[in-house]
């Protein structure tokens, strides 16, 4: 029996696989747990440490351009939107996405995926000009030699909600995107909840109603942001050209022997939350039931410069070759 080395986020629908109820033919799953996952992403992609891990999909996908040797099962664990996820300075005078124009904008990090998804609907929706922008960040990027020109590093040690609340940038990012917490991801890192209050006080959103303008979105588009996918070695597959199926039909029966358990996604609340919103499964599996959201992503990464435009987009050369139904 071959031993993986598998590192995940905490969610539900993969516990199975990470309990061994659920079993990969041939290997056993040796569970690595790091906190925030994120911290183990950067892990992967300069030292190739775990056999499969959880990645940021753009990420991943400059990765594979700078020839790490990484590839790919098309499972998706988590997803989000983010018309929500901008905050606005309190004196900002920001009302609507054109205002952005010419301002400071907090984000970790400017590959991180929700400032990808958040520009690329910025421009997209809403025809804001994100180069005028100046991105500011206080992470680094787990691909480095990609920033462009308009992004400017904290140098002082503040955070960025503590930027915003001091009006020293006229918008950010929330949660571990940008506010929600403060410095790179390490041990006893996490996102915290944004108490400043609304409205003249303190910062407000960009969108009031940024749930009701994103399951919008998502109808017209059938845009539904990526936020992980889960990597492998490329040396394993090359050993076992089955492996990625094998792990893809694993990650959907773990799904499947959650949900049987609990069927209204109860386990993850804003899974069940964006379930009851699109009426569907909240983390579909595979290429064909993702396809507009995976051209979305690699056309915003090639916009915004985190991709070259010889990127390849045939969307099945992302992944490892294996047989992947919608799951």
């Amino acid at each position: 029996m071959n031993k993986l080395t598998v590192v995940l986020g905490d969610y539900p629908h993969a516990q199975p696989l990470l309990d061994a109820d659920v079993e990969i033919a041939d290997h056993v799953v040796e569970p690595v747990e790091v906190r925030p996952v994120i911290g183990a992403y950067r892990r992967m992609i300069r030292d190739l440490e775990f056999d499969v891990c959880e990645l940021a999909p753009v990420s991943y996908l400059m990765a594979r351009q700078e020839g790490i040797e990484l590839t790919a099962v098309p499972v998706f664990l988590n997803r989000r939107f983010h018309h929500g996820d901008v905050q606005c300075a309190a004196h900002s005078g920001i009302r609507v996405p054109r205002d952005l124009e010419g301002r400071r904008i907090g984000v970790r990090a400017y590959s991180v995926s929700t400032g990808v998804w958040v520009r690329g609907v910025l421009r997209d929706e809403y025809g804001v000009d994100i180069d005028t922008i100046t991105w500011v960040v206080d992470d680094d990027d787990h691909i480095e030699g990609r920033v462009p020109s308009n992004v400017e590093r904290v140098t002082d040690g503040r955070s960025l909600g503590e930027l915003l609340r001091a009006g020293e940038i006229d918008a950010a990012l929330t949660g571990n995107a940008g506010t929600g917490r403060a410095g790179a991801p390490r041990a006893g890192w996490s996102a915290t909840a944004e108490t400043e209050p609304a409205g003249d006080d303190g910062p407000y959103p960009l969108f009031p109603d940024g749930d009701t303008l994103a399951v919008d979105h998502y109808l017209r588009t059938g845009i539904y942001p990526l936020h992980s996918l889960v990597s492998v070695r490329s040396e394993l597959v090359a050993r076992d050209p089955d492996l990625p199926t094998r792990l893809y039909e694993a990650f959907a029966e773990s799904k499947r022997r959650h949900l049987a358990a609990r069927p209204d996604w109860s386990a993850t609340p804003r899974l069940a939350r964006q379930a009851q919103q699109l009426g569907t499964d909240p983390v579909p599996y595979g290429i064909k039931s993702n396809e507009a959201s995976l051209d979305a992503m690699v056309r915003f990464a090639k916009d915004q410069g985190l991709l070259d435009a010889a990127f390849p987009t045939d969307l099945p050369s992302l992944f490892a070759p294996g047989d992947y139904p919608d799951a």
